[in-house]
């Protein structure tokens, strides 16, 4: 793979950029001299960093709780504080806990599944909003999901339909302000397991059946007729994060072999 010079003297935050799809855009980033705070509540996250200093890369991390508003606010300050300002936010946390259907959720999984896959998106674009508009420019790229339509992980999927809609009604209210927000709809992608994974409790009988029916739905409704791998979705994500979608804004692309969502 050849790579360039896109970010060279962007400043771009990456959340969820411990594992995944997250570890694999901030690398990208780095590799085409991006300069990247990379933030996540593990400390995994130092792993990554160290990985790109080592290349010859520039990298800071922050571990913070991006369920919370407050764990945003430190994530933008220490790179307002360590680089001056903040070119690109890539909003990457997020995940289905839980596969199974909607009435086996109880209350307090339903409201872990939101707080997971869409307050830290909607916490982090407030956020680094208001420096975005002190220089009038910016670069928002949300991670969302085909399973906007999918079964098995209602509460989810009702999540990244917030995204869907943060990222049309944030690149609708403040294009004038010179900031462009767009995002990725991911499909299925193959990963390596999980090092702190969304679910530490053994899968029931019951509950691998459900989690086969969604990678079997996921597999059929594909016109590829397979996953995608981390690198399929990180060649989207930056290039919605570089100048190259400079005329892109309020797009939500799916990324999942030829399902919409």
């Amino acid at each position: 793979m050849i790579f360039t010079d896109r970010f060279k003297d962007k400043i771009v935050i990456v959340t969820g950029a411990a594992q995944g799809i997250g570890r694999g855009v901030a690398l990208r980033i780095a590799a085409e001299n991006g300069q990247v705070i990379l933030a996540d509540r593990s400390e995994l996250v130092d792993e990554v960093a160290t990985e790109i200093i080592h290349a010859g890369g520039t990298a800071i991390t922050v571990q913070a709780d991006l369920e919370s508003y407050a764990g945003a606010q430190a994530v933008v300050s220490k790179a307002i504080e360590h680089f001056g300002h903040v070119d690109v936010l890539i909003n990457n946390v997020g995940g289905a806990i839980w596969m199974k259907p909607y009435d086996q959720f109880s209350e307090d999984e339903i409201i872990k599944e939101i707080n997971r896959s869409l307050f830290p998106t909607l916490w982090c674009c407030r956020a680094v909003l208001p420096e975005m508009l002190k220089h009038q420019r910016g670069v928002i790229v949300n991670v969302s999901s085909i399973a906007t339509r999918g079964i098995n992980r209602i509460p989810y999927s009702t999540a990244k339909g917030g995204v869907n809609a943060l990222t049309a009604s944030l690149a609708f209210e403040h294009a004038k302000d010179g900031i462009r927000v767009n995002a990725i709809a991911t499909g299925g992608t193959e990963a390596p397991p999980r090092k702190v994974p969304r679910n530490s409790n053994p899968l029931t009988e019951n509950e691998k059946v459900w989690m086969q029916q969604v990678v079997d739905q996921t597999k059929e409704r594909s016109l590829m007729g397979r996953y995608g791998t981390i690198d399929e979705q990180v060649n989207a994500i930056v290039f919605l994060a570089s100048d190259e979608s400079s005329y892109m804004t309020g797009s939500v692309i799916a990324v999942g072999g030829g399902d919409q969502g």
